[in-house]
């Protein structure tokens, strides 16, 4: 992982989002303005409109541009091709579940959430770019089949500052204090008392996605795809009509944990808790393979399914992580016909 300064704690307080986005535009925007977008062939690709050419069909064109008129004259497949648009849609699918709230102080998952978030929808609406954004997971449980929050896409400031104040709302904790995990790892963040919850289920977020989103756009999915199983179909399918980005959160605690002797592991959604001695080396490596065997089937999944994959940890700087997203996106222009891509 790349390694960085932390950045300071996200204000939580009313009108504090106006605060956080000034800073972020001043501390990072400023030196990654014009990366992204420009009047020039863009990172991230609009739909579209005007015929450029035609030519030969090629194993990763999309069907829905065959000419089937020039097909039949020539008796081979041949595809339209269209001047990319410089304006798109953006989407941010975001996951707020309460396992999002694990990480050090001031700088959980959640947080990295909010600054990237919050950089890279000014950076898109500064140049006439939409954004949207749909939240799941910050609701009740009786939401937990769907979306909390529908953000229409929209291309002003004053829309990135409403989505910014979404973020920072204080975030449900559905489980009681002391030490816990973050579904698979040693929590570090406190929370108050209030009943368990329920597993997230990430497919409830992407099936919104698929029958809400009509036209084609760039999909960013934020979260840390701990869920229960049955998100992979329903991602695949998105990434068919989208250009698709899986953005991956994490923590280092849930890849590791220290010989810190005993403690309570607690799942941050349904309230389970577990007494391990983490003094036991033996339980530690093999803590330590189960996880290695979780990151290499996640990333497996996401790159059957189709979709670019950014990985965001906890002790990350957001300017490399930013650059690591442009660099995979240059690659993905400049090579469309490799398969989707990592920046870790």
């Amino acid at each position: 992982m790349a390694q960085g300064k932390a950045p300071r704690p996200l204000p939580t307080l009313p009108g504090q989002a106006d605060r956080l986005l000034r800073e972020l535009e001043w501390k990072v925007i400023r030196r990654l303005d014009g990366l992204l977008q420009g009047d020039y062939r863009t990172l991230m690709r609009g739909s579209g409109l005007d015929l450029a050419d035609l030519r030969e069909y090629q194993p990763h064109d999309d069907v829905r541009h065959i000419d089937w008129n020039v097909t039949a004259r020539l008796n081979t497949p041949h595809v339209r091709v269209f001047t990319e648009d410089r304006e798109m849609s953006a989407w941010f699918l975001l996951d707020v579940s309460p396992s999002v709230n694990f990480g050090p102080q001031g700088n959980a998952k959640r947080d990295i959430l909010t600054g990237f978030v919050a950089v890279l929808a000014r950076l898109l609406t500064r140049h006439g770019n939409r954004v949207g954004a749909m939240l799941y997971g910050a609701g009740p449980a009786s939401t937990a089949r769907g979306v909390d929050t529908v953000l229409p896409a929209r291309s002003s400031r004053a829309h990135v500052l409403h989505l910014v104040h979404h973020l920072l709302a204080p975030p449900i904790s559905p489980v009681g204090n002391g030490a816990g995990k973050a579904k698979s790892g040693v929590g570090r963040s406190s929370s108050s008392s209030s009943p368990p919850g329920s597993a997230t289920d990430l497919q409830w977020l992407l099936r919104s996605a698929m029958a809400n989103l009509r036209r084609r756009s760039t999909v960013f999915v934020v979260s840390d795809f701990i869920s229960a199983p049955g998100w992979e179909k329903p991602l695949a399918q998105l990434a068919q009509r989208h250009d698709v980005v899986a953005v991956r959160l994490l923590d280092p605690l849930e890849l590791a944990l220290p010989d810190v002797g005993m403690i309570t592991l607690r799942d941050a959604e349904t309230g389970e808790q577990l007494q391990v001695d983490t003094h036991d080396a033996a339980f530690r490596r093999r803590f330590a393979q189960l996880a290695a065997d979780r990151e290499a089937t996640l990333l497996q999944s996401l790159a059957a399914a189709g979709a670019d994959t950014l990985e965001l940890c906890t002790d990350d700087d957001l300017v490399d992580a930013l650059l690591r997203f442009m660099d995979l996106r240059r690659r993905r222009v400049r090579a469309p016909r490799v398969a989707p891509g990592r920046a870790a």
